[in-house]
């Protein structure tokens, strides 16, 4: 038999890890911003797989990487991973967009021969010290048939709505909106 105190020994570990426990993760998703649809662009256009950088390539919401620091949201995750997310999310904004093209996605099962390749290499996706999400990202493209390149940076600063997880995705999502406009205007 054990005694009282004994037990209240032993059962101290399990009672002080069951306090330190986290509720479920808050699971986020970008969402697709319309933007303005445009008269003409290829027939047929596929988006490369996104390139992220690693401190991005994560679960956990990154919420600004000021100060030499990297700051994660520890209890909010992506419900997806970020770089699929991304390309997904630029596919149905640029099929709006151009709705006289098909876009697909790489990553997709669809393989057709497209008339312009679209490459989107992202740096940046925090907020910076006065809470603005900024997005950095470097896009080309590859047209055939004429074959030509196009190629552009971005910089794209968002004001945040709201200081919780939920209105940092909306900037980062308003963010990916323009810049979908930006790659729709590139494909004309």
């Amino acid at each position: 038999m054990i005694g009282r105190r004994r037990f209240a020994v032993l059962a101290l570990p399990f009672a002080a890890a069951g306090c330190g426990a986290s509720p479920d993760p808050g699971l986020y998703t970008l969402a697709v911003r319309s933007g303005p649809a445009l008269p003409k662009g290829p027939r047929i256009v596929q988006v490369r797989d996104i390139g992220l950088p690693g401190y991005l390539d994560r679960k956990e919401i990154v919420r600004s990487t000021e100060d030499y620091k990297l700051d994660v949201r520890a209890n909010s995750w992506w419900g997806e991973p970020l770089g699929g997310m991304l390309g997904r999310t630029v596919v149905l904004e640029l099929g709006q967009r151009l709705p006289n093209s098909k876009v697909y996605s790489e990553a997709g099962s669809i393989t057709l021969d497209p008339n312009a390749v679209v490459g989107i290499d992202v740096q940046r996706l925090d907020a910076d010290k006065a809470g603005n999400v900024i997005l950095l990202a470097q896009v080309a493209i590859q047209f055939n048939r004429p074959t030509r390149q196009a190629a552009r940076n971005f910089s794209i600063t968002r004001a945040v709505p709201t200081p919780d997880t939920a209105g940092h995705v909306a900037a980062m999502s308003d963010a990916v909106g323009e810049l979908a406009d930006g790659i729709a205007a590139m494909l004309q």
